[in-house]
Order: C-alpha cells, then sequence, then structure tokens
C-alpha cells in the first residue's frame, strides 16, 4: 500500500512489570489506507481494543507499556508524539466510538453539552451555531424529537440511543480516520443498518477512513475492505475480505466463520406451572416543566403489558431500541416502580416494601445490558460474584462460598484463577460473563437476561447460548431472554414478545410468530435480523 493514512508495525503492548506482566498484544503490524475500512475481529481479550487505543495513547501509562512497534499517521509517529499534540489529534483528526456508551459519557453533563465540548475545544464553535450543529448530528444519527433531547442526561436514554449519541460525537468533526470499537453493539437491528449506512455515507463524502472492530461477520463482509483476525494478542490472518471469507486459511477464522447459534429452544411448557404473570402493566415516567415542576405529560415506556411465563421457558422480548424492554423485565424484578399486577411463583408482588421482597430476590437475577457500569471496580471478581451469597446465605461457610464462586466460573467459561482481578482488567466479553457467573451463584429460578451476549464475539457467543440452554434443561430455570439479536433469540426463546413504543405489538409460540408474523412491524423486524446480508448491503449500497 503506497502511502497509507495510518501504518501499524510491530506493535506489542504489556500490562504490568517483571513476573506479572501480560502481553496482550503482541508485533501487530497492519495499515489502513485514505478512505479504506479494515475489520478488527477476532475473540473477547484478543487485543482488538488495546491495539485500537494505542493509535490513539489513550492506555494507562503506565502500567501500559510498548515492548516494540511504531503507529505512523499521515507519516508522524504518535508513540512518541507528546501529550499537547497528541491532545490536538484526538477527537479532531482521529476520533473513537466507545464499546460501552454508558462508561464513556458523563453522567451529570446533558447530551448538549457533552457533544457541544467537541464542537468548542476543536473548532471554537459555540453559541446557536453549535446548537444547530448538534441537532443536525442528533438527527443524522436517527434520535428522534433531537431538540427535545439536548437537555437529556444519560441515564434517560436508552443503551441504542447513548450509542448513537457516541457516534454523534465522534462525526462531530468530521475526523480523517474513525476508530469503531463495537458501535453496533447496542443496537437493534434495523437501526444497526440505518447507523451502518451513515458511517458509509460520510466516509464516502469525506473520504475518511476507518479500524472497525466488531463480532458480527455478517458487517465485517458487506462494510470492510480488508480484515485483520485476531486471537491471543496476534494477528494469524488478514487480507481482502472477499478472500479471507471464502478462503480462510488459519484453524482459528475457519472456526468463527462457521461459528453459529443452535437452534434448539425450550418448547412450550403449557401445564408446566406459572413463574411470573404480569396484567396491564404500565410504567410511566412524568415529564416536568416550568419553575414549579409540573407535569406536564408522561413518557409511556411500558404501557399496558401483560405477559404469562412458566417454568422452564424462555420468553424471548425484543423490539427496537428504546421499545420498553428493559424497562418491563425491571419492573418485573420490583427495581423500578410499576402499575398494575406482578404475581411471582404465586405470590403478589406489587406493594411489597423493600424488606417484603427480600426473600424473592435470591429467586430472580439480572444480567445487565452494560456488565462494567453494573460491577464495581472497588471489588475483585471474587467478591462481586459472592456478595450475593453474603446477603442471601449469610451462615454459608468461607469454604462452600469459594467453591460456589469457582463453579460459577467455570460455567461461564472463565478461568477461576483470575477471580482475584477487577472488571477493569477483563475484556467487554469476560465482564459480561462475570455478570452471568453473579447471577447463577445463587441458583436462581428466574433470570432477566438484558442482551447477555451482546459483547460476545461469534464463537464465544454461541458457546453462551449453549451454556444457557443446558443450565436451562439442568436447574429448570425461567428466562427473560432480551435482545435485538434474532437469530439468538430463535435459538432460545419458546415464546416471543414483541414491542414497540411500549406496547406490546404481538405475543405467543416463537415457532409460529417467526415463521407467520402478523403485524408489519414484526416482519419489517424479522426481514432485517435473518437477511442481514441483504439489510447491510443495503446499508452500504452508493
Amino acid at each position: 500500500m503506497t502511502d497509507p493514512l495510518l501504518k501499524v508495525e510491530n506493535l506489542s503492548v504489556a500490562f504490568g512489570v517483571g513476573a506479572h506482566e501480560v502481553h496482550a498484544v503482541r508485533g501487530v503490524s497492519f495499515a489502513i489506507g485514505k478512505g479504506e475500512t479494515v475489520a478488527l475481529v477476532g475473540e473477547s481479550g484478543s487485543g482488538k481494543s488495546v491495539t485500537a487505543l494505542s493509535v490513539m495513547k489513550l492506555l494507562p501509562y503506565p502500567p501500559a507499556r510498548h515492548p516494540s512497534g511504531s503507529i505512523l499517521f499521515k507519516g508522524q509517529e504518535l508513540l512518541s508524539m507528546p501529550e499537547d499534540e497528541i491532545r490536538k489529534v484526538r477527537g479532531n483528526d482521529i476520533t473513537i466510538i466507545f464499546q460501552e456508551p454508558m462508561t464513556s459519557l458523563n453522567p451529570l453533563h446533558t447530551i448538549e453539552k457533552q457533544i457541544g465540548e467537541v464542537l468548542l475545544l476543536h473548532k471554537g464553535m459555540t453559541g446557536q451555531a453549535a446548537r444547530t450543529r448538534i441537532i443536525e448530528l442528533l438527527t443524522q444519527v436517527g434520535i428522534p424529537d433531537p431538540e427535545g433531547r439536548l437537555q437529556s442526561y444519560p441515564h434517560q436514554m436508552s443503551g441504542g440511543q447513548r450509542q448513537r449519541v457516541m457516534i454523534a460525537m465522534a462525526l462531530a468533526n468530521e475526523p480523517d480516520l474513525l476508530i469503531a470499537d463495537e458501535p453496533t453493539t447496542a443496537l437493534d437491528v434495523t437501526v444497526q443498518a440505518q447507523i451502518l449506512k451513515l458511517l458509509k455515507d460520510i466516509q464516502t463524502r469525506l473520504g475518511m477512513s476507518m479500524l472497525f472492530i466488531t463480532h458480527d461477520l455478517g458487517i465485517v463482509r458487506k462494510l470492510a475492505d480488508r480484515v485483520c483476525v485476531m486471537q491471543r494478542g496476534e494477528i494469524v490472518e488478514q487480507g481482502p475480505v472477499e478472500e479471507v471469507f471464502t478462503k480462510p486459511q488459519h484453524a482459528y477464522t475457519q472456526a468463527l466463520l462457521a461459528a453459529e447459534p443452535k437452534p434448539d429452544p425450550a418448547p412450550p411448557k403449557p401445564d408446566a406451572p406459572l413463574v411470573v404473570r404480569t396484567d396491564d402493566l404500565k410504567v410511566w415516567f412524568p415529564i416536568k416543566r416550568g419553575v414549579l415542576r409540573k407535569v406536564v405529560g408522561h413518557i409511556k415506556a411500558v404501557d399496558g403489558v401483560s405477559v404469562e411465563l412458566r417454568k422452564g421457558e424462555t420468553l424471548g422480548v425484543v423490539g427496537e431500541s428504546g421499545s420498553g424492554k428493559t424497562t418491563l423485565g425491571l419492573a418485573i424484578l420490583r427495581l423500578i416502580s410499576s402499575d398494575g399486577p406482578i404475581v411471582f411463583m404465586g405470590e403478589q408482588l406489587q406493594g411489597l416494601k423493600f424488606k417484603e421482597m427480600r426473600p424473592h430476590r435470591r429467586q430472580m437475577q439480572i444480567v445487565f445490558q452494560d456488565p462494567y457500569g453494573s460491577l464495581s471496580p472497588r471489588m475483585s471478581v471474587s467478591d462481586i460474584i459472592e456478595e450475593g451469597l453474603w446477603v442471601h446465605h449469610a451462615k454459608m461457610d468461607d469454604a462452600e462460598r469459594e467453591r460456589r464462586v469457582v463453579a460459577a466460573l467455570e460455567d461461564v467459561g472463565l478461568d477461576p484463577a483470575t477471580r482475584h482481578r477487577y472488571p477493569h482488567e477483563f475484556s467487554g466479553g469476560q465482564r459480561q460473563r462475570i455478570a452471568i457467573a453473579r447471577a447463577l451463584v445463587l441458583e436462581p429460578t428466574f433470570i432477566v437476561l438484558d442482551e447477555p451476549t451482546s459483547a460476545l464475539d461469534m464463537l464465544i457467543q454461541a458457546q453462551m447460548v449453549d451454556l444457557l440452554r443446558d443450565l436451562q434443561k439442568k436447574r429448570d430455570l425461567t428466562y427473560m431472554f432480551i435482545s435485538h439479536d434474532l437469530r439468538v433469540v430463535a435459538a432460545l426463546a419458546s415464546r416471543l414478545l414483541v414491542m414497540r413504543n411500549g406496547k406490546m405489538v404481538e405475543e405467543g409460540a416463537a415457532a409460529e410468530l417467526f415463521k407467520n408474523p402478523k403485524s408489519d412491524y414484526t416482519r419489517a423486524l424479522f426481514a432485517a435480523a435473518f437477511r442481514i446480508e441483504t439489510a447491510a448491503e443495503a446499508a452500504v449500497a452508493p
């Protein structure tokens, strides 16, 4: 490649010192030309994000260091560039979309202030000009009522909406190189296609280059020009996408391309006892205006949803970002206020006080969408997983607690020897597995799984689906599986609930709904998911 925009040569990244040193990246080399898209794919912990962060010098120095390597951007060496100079490059010439938007956005600042800060620092843009540009960016990334959301805080937006705000911030200054670290992880399939089309349109208009990190091979096939496959800190194979996908040379690449969740959902059990039942459940958030903060309306996050879930079943809850899926799960677990009866294991939960709810908590658990935000950074993995045992099994001895923690980690495919590390020392996918282990350790009856596989690569995703299915059969578990990945839902769910704008569009046996969806919305949702190649192709078509 002649005169590449970015050239990485023999890059190595190590953490720690002496005997405790860990080499996260070893001898990585690749280049990105002007206007080109290069995809980095590989398993969780393979070094993809560490490589990307090295380009922007965003790793913690120390303990991180580079035993070898060079990173040239427009012919300038970034690794030796002084901090005051690299700051001019970040956010202006090179920008990044992080994997976990909730931890990347400031919870104390409004969306307008956070996007406006990027425009102010690099363009000196303020006032009405900045406001107009911010509204334009929010419109481009598909935020509904962009002007009305300027004063919103990150916690007031759904996971997918927060990710779109991150994309708006990254594109604000029209960079030369965009690093996208799993930018569509939190998005439903229809919005995913829109975002991919947006990125491709902007890339074509600006001649922008992209380093695209993802575990979705369907996106790679249609979006990227070249692909680099990483495993254990090394690039094991790279080349043009079509060549690598049709004639993979390395065994890991072959396994990655062959990975697919096996469709073997738990069968419906009409005669099994009811575990969860809701009737006309509502979660309305008040909209307050004026000095006296009068209620002028409501955001109807969940608006009259009725569900029944029997023991051993899996209810798949699907819909676009912001449709109320997560809010429904939180309401059933009594983690947010709601109106309407909630019956769990034959007992009415609505109206119970905090102490009265505690006996039920052991039987109902949740795996949150954002594992980094739900895991305490001050606690080791062992402490995080065993915390529930201290609360619900206070008389359990230390040896038994240790055994349960080790067993839970082994169940989710993590090395128990790592249990004394902290969450920031793990990749995004590994943190999600820690969150699943925390839920499993109490051996609950009912688990709400909120996008549990969204941060996992294809190989681990298929393994996790098999794990959840095996655990369900072995322990007769009941799942509420919230996801935008309908292929994963189809592999697990016995019943399906489709939501839009807080309302239930349709509900029934999953096999029947997948074959014969009744509503136009459900048909459009399924078409975007199961014809992902067509959707992706349409997204990047000129």
